[in-house]
């Protein structure tokens, strides 16, 4: 007899061999007739599955409720667009169509070329093939058949798939709906009438398993929902997202560029964009000094064996440039990470407990070699600074320090007007050969973590397997914009295996004159200045706080004749700290005014004859419109008041 257990704790004891769907009828129908798939000791299966020979077993059905079930309805609707793709396209051959972010993709080998004139008929037969509610059926083939059925669907690409990259399978999986039958390991939903609404978005080029030297195929995006209003919903944030793309917007705003002669991935910073950046350094360095962190500076290159102490090296080798290798023998790394610098500066002298906490801080430029089709403007690049902090502690310092990171990066978010976000505690997957250090020092990392998070009462706290850094566990900071997406930004990790005799051997002489380990918790609440900077364009659409507002007021003049007034204006708010720009063109007021708000200038002075004969200024925002007239007294210190308490537009 097998044990399952319900969410709410009921149990019940089975028969071995039953499906879910079985169980499921028995003692829960309704419940079952309006599910998707269901969780079986947390892995995810079709309802058709037989239950596992366990003792033991957690079961838990998934509805259209549940964000698990989106996924499995998703990867089904990409095998329903596959099979119309292949009626209105003969000839064509299958790649792989998995899920992501709100959607999913296939990558096709077609003889003739898909365009999004295409969409409609595509889209049209997927609603037929739905219509028919057909049932996805499972099967499982011997190696030699299963390659053998591949062949005779004259699927190349599978064939080629199922002799290399799943050499070591006896057995595969493939699911069949109609006449459509595609190697795939699951799970999907019992029948295509639990496919919701559906939308194509895009075509795209694609290499065959992510390989730039191998042959190119084509990427159809499309995404799905379960009702047409979530569909809507996710349309119209598609279409606000354009508008504020930081791409476009960057270069709109002359905030940034990226220029091939320079190479992809790496970001100048224009004047403008430069302001908005200094002004986050400056922010985050007060803060940093007001919260006891001692700044440093390392370089950007270090020899490949301090890499590969640390463990970065060989570890993440492929998401690294090359090694440089000079006449000498000697290798050396553009620096993918700050830690290991910052640890060499910790060990660089004798430290006692009555030094520690230590918190060493720096905006240190990394570089990732991130794959050319992964690049993405300044929210995925090659070379980037992080606000990097390491705060080297005693196990007992570990809960105060760990929330005192924490506390920081949610005043750094609350005042940038990112308030709206979950923590997501990354742990160790036990099953995965990446992570380093002993399963008895992670359970007590992960312990400890989850501890002070728990304390601190954060809402909507939860815990993922696989998300942890190679090192140790961490919080990642999940926040969500004003349009509803979610991005990952601060961080905050604990880690126990840099310091420990197997890297590099950290120690501290403690109360009772022996030696002892430190930990080290790695924190940034930016997380990389390029990105952060991306997300906000994008986040205030542009209209920054005027804080951050790389000109914050624009002096313009009705005529030549008041251009004295003007400058001297302009002197007075520059003298007072203001970030002023000026326009004296032979231009209408309304012309220079268009422009400015254009910029996304906060502030506009215009001055004409009477604002020069009384001493005044005419004031309009960028926003509010014409704010009347005042002095220049009174302006420099609502504007002073704005800046210096950060208020948010």
């Amino acid at each position: 007899m097998v044990k399952v257990i319900f969410p709410g704790g009921e149990s019940i004891e089975i028969r071995e061999g039953l499906t879910i769907e079985q169980l499921g009828q028995r003692h829960c129908p309704d419940l079952v007739s309006r599910s998707i798939a269901a969780q079986v000791n947390g892995r995810v299966l079709d309802l058709a599955a037989t239950l596992p020979q366990e003792d033991e077993i957690k079961l838990r059905f998934l509805t259209a409720e549940d964000p698990a079930a989106l996924e499995v309805m998703r990867h089904s609707c990409a095998h329903v667009m596959a099979r119309a793709v292949m009626r209105l396209f003969p000839g064509v051959e299958l790649a792989f169509g998995p899920t992501v972010e709100n959607g999913f993709y296939y990558d096709f080998r077609t003889p003739t070329p898909i365009s999004e004139e295409d969409f409609p008929r595509i889209e049209a037969e997927m609603a037929k093939i739905i219509a028919t509610d057909e049932p996805f059926e499972r099967l499982e083939l011997p190696r030699d058949q299963a390659i053998a059925l591949c062949r005779d669907l004259q699927q190349p690409l599978k064939v080629e798939h199922i002799a290399e990259s799943l050499a070591a399978e006896t057995t595969l999986s493939f699911y069949r709906q109609g006449e459509f039958i595609d190697l795939c390991s699951g799970p999907h939903v019992p029948k295509a009438g639990f496919i919701g609404a559906f939308k194509l978005l895009s075509v795209a080029g694609a290499y065959w398993k992510g390989d730039a030297s191998r042959e190119q195929l084509q990427r159809l995006y499309g995404t799905a929902w379960f009702t047409a209003e979530q569909l809507e919903n996710y349309l119209h944030q598609l279409e606000e997202a354009k508008k504020r793309d930081h791409r476009v917007l960057g270069k709109r705003l002359e905030l940034f560029l990226i220029d091939s002669s320079v190479g992809p991935g790496l970001v100048l910073w224009l004047p403008k964009g430069s302001v908005i950046r200094r002004e986050l350094e400056t922010f985050i360095y007060q803060e940093l000094l007001r919260r006891g962190y001692q700044p440093v500076y390392t370089p950007h290159i270090g020899r490949v064996q301090l890499y590969e102490t640390s463990g970065h090296y060989p570890y993440y080798a492929d998401s690294q440039f090359p090694p440089m290798q000079l006449a000498d023998g000697e290798r050396y790394l553009l620096k993918p990470m700050n830690c290991p610098h910052h640890v060499t500066i910790y060990r660089s002298k004798p430290r006692s407990y009555r030094d520690l906490p230590l918190r060493l801080a720096e905006l240190g430029t990394v570089y990732r070699f991130e794959q050319s089709g992964e690049l993405s403007g300044m929210t995925r690049v090659r070379g980037f600074t992080q606000d990097d902090a390491h705060i080297f502690c005693t196990e007992e310092q570990v809960p105060a320090e760990f929330q005192a990171c924490v506390e920081m990066t949610q005043f750094v978010l609350k005042t940038l007007g990112l308030a709206d976000y979950r923590v997501r505690l990354g742990f160790r997957d036990p099953q995965s050969t990446k992570y380093v250090g002993s399963s008895e020092t992670w359970a007590k990392a992960e312990a400890a973590l989850e501890a002070v998070c728990r304390q601190m009462g954060l809402a909507d706290l939860r815990i993922e397997r696989g998300e942890a850094a190679f090192y140790g566990p961490k919080a990642d900071f999940l926040v969500t914009d004003c349009i509803g997406r979610e991005w990952q930004l601060g961080t905050v990790q604990l880690d126990y295996n840099l310091p420990s005799p197997q890297r590099f051997n950290l120690q501290y002489i403690g109360p009772d004159n022996m030696p002892h380990q430190p930990v080290m918790i790695h924190r940034a609440p930016f997380g990389s200045l390029e990105r952060f900077v991306g997300i906000l364009i994008e986040h205030f659409a542009g209209v920054f706080p005027v804080w951050l507002s790389p000109e914050q007021v624009r002096v313009m003049t009705v005529s030549e004749k008041v251009e004295s007034y003007g400058r001297d204006v302009a002197q007075r708010l520059i003298a007072a700290g203001i970030r002023t720009s000026e326009d004296y063109r032979a231009e209408k007021i309304n012309s220079k005014i268009r422009d400015a708000q254009l910029e996304q200038i906060p502030y506009m002075v215009v001055l004409g004859r009477r604002e020069a004969q009384e001493g005044t200024v005419s004031v309009r925002h960028r926003r509010k419109g014409d704010l009347g007239s005042m002095s220049l007294e009174a302006l420099i210190n609502q504007l002073l008041h704005e800046i210096s308490t950060k208020a948010l537009p």
